[in-house]
C-alpha cells in the first residue's frame, strides 16, 4: 500500500459545463464590444452602449448566483455518492 492519496483526474460533467457557460457568457459578452458600440436604442434616454451594459451587471449576478448554486449541489451530490461507496 502507498502512503500517496490516490489522484483522480477533473470530471467533467454536464453540470459543471453549464456552471463554466454561466460563468464565461458575461466576459464573452463584454468582450464582443461591436454587438453593442451604438447609441440607438436609446432607454429613458440612456444610449444603448450604456444600459447594455449596466444590465449585464444584473445578468452576471444572476448567472453567477446560478452558477453558485449548481456547484454547491454538485458537490452534495458528490460527497453523498463517495460516502455511499464508502459504507
Amino acid at each position: 500500500m502507498s502512503d500517496t492519496p490516490e489522484v483522480r483526474p477533473p470530471v467533467v460533467t454536464p453540470v459543471r459545463v453549464i456552471i463554466a457557460l454561466c460563468l464565461v457568457a458575461p466576459f464573452a459578452a463584454m468582450l464582443w464590444v461591436g454587438s453593442y458600440a451604438k447609441k440607438d436604442p436609446a432607454f429613458i434616454g440612456i444610449p444603448f452602449f450604456y444600459w447594455y451594459q449596466m444590465l449585464w451587471v444584473l445578468i452576471s449576478t444572476a448567472l453567477t448566483m446560478t452558477a453558485y448554486k449548481l456547484w454547491q449541489r454538485d458537490q452534495r451530490a458528490r460527497t453523498a455518492q463517495k460516502g455511499g461507496a464508502a459504507k
